[in-house]
């Protein structure tokens, strides 16, 4: 059985994420954002990175303070547009990013896709718009169909509720949203969680994310 490394310091958590990788970023707003990891991540200065996540950031903090640090070469997102997202819509119309926008649907299944080891899917999502351009279409019961990839990442930055010293992870109400599916896709996947259980303690049907795809946790302050 895989076990997590439970790391003393965010810093040694987000240790060896190097220039150019693909880091899955868990959040739906500020909900379930690793707040911590990122201003780790900031710390630690890997640069040229493409950050998966379902939003381009809000405001200063989190995402978008990870944006402002110029680190990020790429966002792909379902969401880059939010009333607060001045620092993504800066830098990409000054032509300081690239930005692949996936529906939403698309985006998660193509993560859940690379955790499962599937080649890809069809789906109509997409398929007569321009996010259709260069993919393959196929027409399945009548309707036009566009194939996705899988989208895996080099690391994911995710963040749960609760973990045990093996890297069983819960989670806390919407703060779970993309998370659990980005620690699927990731080759190494850090976990930020507000505290501790002993083992055994959690109810196994309560056990969201088991400790095969967790690699590294760290206990931070509590979170939204």
């Amino acid at each position: 059985m895989s076990r997590a490394q439970v790391m003393e310091s965010v810093d040694e958590a987000v240790a060896g994420i190097q220039d150019g990788s693909t880091v899955l970023v868990g959040g739906f707003g500020l909900a379930g954002m690793p707040f911590d990891l990122i201003d780790g991540l900031i710390r630690q200065g890997a640069k040229d990175l493409t950050i998966v996540s379902n939003n381009a950031g809000n405001g200063d903090v989190g995402l978008a303070a990870l944006l402002k640090a110029g680190q990020v070469r790429k966002v792909i997102c379902s969401f880059p547009r939010q009333v607060d997202s001045y620092v993504f819509d800066g830098l990409y119309r000054e032509g300081k990013i690239e930005l692949d926008v996936v529906p939403q649907g698309n985006l998660a299944e193509r993560m859940r896709a690379a955790g499962a080891g599937i080649g890809g899917f069809f789906t109509r999502a997409g398929a007569d718009t321009k996010l259709a351009d260069g993919k393959e279409i196929r027409e399945i019961g009548g309707k036009l169909h566009v194939f996705e990839p899988p989208l895996p990442g080099d690391f994911a930055l995710i963040k749960a509720h609760r973990a045990d010293r093996w890297g069983n992870l819960t989670y806390r109400k919407s703060a779970r949203n993309f998370n659990p599916v980005m620690a699927m896709a990731a080759d190494l996947t850090v976990v930020e969680v507000d505290g501790m259980v002993e083992l055994g303690e959690f109810d196994p049907e309560a056990v969201v994310t088991p400790s095969i795809f967790v690699d590294r946790v760290v206990v931070v302050g509590a979170h939204a």
